[in-house]
């Protein structure tokens, strides 16, 4: 069975069972606690906690949904049979309309009737005593999960096991959780059907409920209303359905295999693929080449890549026709892909021109050192770029006692060295604002990023009028010194252009509007025109910030938390002092307001 079949059949295996076909969010999800999205119920995390409501929004207590994902743990693993980066999770959830019994039917119908795949065996969570000294309630085993599975088919053989193998943790910090039960075929858990019952919380928010099965510093507590969340590869399923060794082995891989030389190895040409297929949805969703967060995930596949066609004498436009492949693959059923594909290849090659000169300059810093230890290999990735598989390539005998994980460590030292001199310049007590994290540390600095946060809305605002709706925010960073702003637009702005946004912002201000709040319903909210970030996931009830004397006549409406000023006199005077690319098709600019 194609892969492409198999997503068709298993979306309309739950639609037919009263599930709403949920599309894929995007890779860099809502949830500020993860870097990207690593599983399917990230998108529904507030649905399982009970902030939203499933039925209002879906029109039923049950979806289903095939998510892309992508986890970073797995990068230096890339190369052998199992391990990927990219992945696509097909997964069905209930936020309280149903649970063990019809959940685990689901899952058995699927496999065995729908595929026509036998079933090796399945597992259970056997049950744990979480004893401590406040507590000494425990997570019982799941005599449920085992029962259910034996009335399915008496034969079937039930494996137990505890919290590591289990009891499905949550993504990030905090979240729902619960024990789990795994299908296994031709020896390879292909699904996994998690039991929320929980939700794990860091510790000190109440010391009396029972610590985590995690063993990690948090805790449970029961959640107000059970919820089922699954997850199974696609990759798995589609190589166990199509009888071959590796994923691979599978449609998913086979065509971008077969595009590169014999001449490369087998490892090194699963990278490529694998790669290819992580850095183009990345690109698809708006993530660019950076050196921190998703930007440095997606720098360091691509630089990868980059590397091996260096070495291997590969084309330049190698990587570029790959992309151009995974985007006719999956097109159909990921048509972001078509749209963004301009975008997609342009940012590709701007990326490889700054890494040719990049490789260039930094392997002849690296050929002066005489040995490269972890300080060492960093301050050529910080001064020159050098992502660590080239430092180690290409340091050959120089570089044989650098790890991975000693880099790492000396990147993550920077950070915290670079976040402390950030809190030592801010200090004090924190605000959180919608549109960043800012600490600040007296009156006199909380008035200024109130300030520029209003500035913010009204050149949001300027430049929707000026330049046409297709701008669209995609993330902003307020700081004491300036407001920085990202917007989706195909070219850069003219001097002009920019003088007329400024001008208009001057204007508005100059107007001495009020700025007004105004609680609504979320989707009378939307009917107002109102703008909203397209990766904030909104409760309900939203507050809308307008500047004007109604909500109807406005010259900006916003989702917002705040602060803002009262009048937007109180603003002063603004103006532009940069803008610059961020990728393809995204812009930047910096504002200030001027004393």
């Amino acid at each position: 069975m194609k892969s492409s079949e198999i997503r068709q059949k298993f979306l309309q295996f739950f639609k037919d069972r009263g599930h709403t076909i949920i599309p894929s969010s995007s890779l860099i999800p809502d949830d500020p606690s993860v870097l990207l999205t690593t599983a399917g119920m990230q998108q529904f995390k507030k649905y399982f906690t009970g902030e939203i409501n499933a039925e209002k929004d879906f029109g039923s207590f049950n979806t289903t949904s095939i998510q892309k994902s992508f986890r970073t743990s797995d990068i230096d693993e890339v190369g052998d049979e199992t391990h990927l980066t990219f992945f696509e999770m097909l997964g069905n959830f209930s936020f309280g309309g149903y649970w063990k019994k019809e959940a685990i039917q689901y899952g058995y119908d699927f496999i065995t009737k729908e595929m026509g795949l036998q079933i090796d065996f399945v597992t259970v969570f056997e049950g744990e005593s979480l004893d401590s000294a406040r507590d000494k309630s425990g997570v019982p085993p799941d005599l449920e999960s085992e029962k259910i599975w034996r009335s399915l088919n008496p034969k079937i053989t039930v494996k137990k096991f505890g919290r590591k193998d289990n009891f499905w943790g949550p993504t990030g910090s905090e979240g729902p959780c619960g024990p789990t039960t795994e299908i296994y075929v031709n020896g390879v858990e292909i699904w996994n059907i998690v039991f929320n019952e929980y939700y794990a919380e860091s510790l000190g928010v109440d010391p009396v409920r029972s610590p985590s099965p995690e063993g990690d510093g948090r805790r449970l507590r029961r959640l107000t209303s059970n919820g089922v969340d699954t997850g199974m590869g696609l990759e798995r399923l589609a190589m166990v359905s199509q009888n071959v060794k590796t994923i691979f082995d599978t449609d998913l891989f086979a065509p971008l295999l077969a595009m590169l030389p014999n001449t490369l190895d087998t490892k090194t040409k699963r990278i490529f693929a694998d790669h290819a297929r992580g850095s183009t949805f990345l690109l698809a969703d708006h993530v660019r080449p950076s050196n921190k967060e998703a930007g440095y995930v997606l720098r360091r596949v691509l630089r990868r890549i980059f590397f091996y066609m260096h070495s291997q004498g590969l084309q330049a436009d190698t990587l570029e026709e790959m992309m151009k492949r995974v985007i006719q693959e999956y097109r159909n059923f990921y048509p972001e892909l078509n749209k963004q594909k301009n975008e997609i290849l342009e940012a590709q090659w701007v990326e490889y021109e700054q890494f040719a000169k990049t490789l260039k300059n930094g392997v002849k810093e690296l050929e002066k050192m005489e040995k490269i230890d972890a300080l060492g290999a960093f301050r050529l990735y910080e001064s020159f770029g050098l992502p660590y598989e080239i430092i180690k390539e290409v340091g050959g005998k120089k570089a044989q006692t650098l790890t991975r994980e000693a880099f790492d460590e000396a990147f993550k030292k920077h950070q915290e060295i670079s976040r402390a001199g950030k809190e030592a310049k801010f200090g004090g007590h924190g605000i959180y604002l919608k549109t960043g994290e800012v600490t600040v540390r007296d009156k006199s600095e909380l008035e200024k990023v109130t300030r520029l946060h209003t500035a913010t809305h009204l050149m949001h605002a300027a430049l929707r009028e000026i330049l046409g709706s297709e701008v669209k925010q995609n993330g902003s960073d307020i700081t004491v010194e300036r407001t920085r702003f990202d917007f989706t637009f195909p070219r850069k702005l003219t001097d002009e252009e920019l003088k007329k946004v400024e001008h208009r912002v001057n204007e508005i201000i100059r107007e001495d509007l009020p700025m007004q709040h105004k609680e609504m319903l979320k989707t009378d909210a939307e009917k107002t025109g109102a703008l909203f970030f397209f990766k904030e996931k909104y409760p309900e009830q939203v507050n809308v910030y307008y500047v004007g004397k109604t909500i109807e006549d406005a010259f900006s409406k916003e989702f917002c938390g705040g602060p803002h000023v009262t009048h937007t006199a109180e603003i002063g005077k603004f103006k532009i002092v940069k803008q610059e690319a961020v990728g393809a098709g995204m812009r930047r600019i910096r504002g200030i307001i001027e004393p």
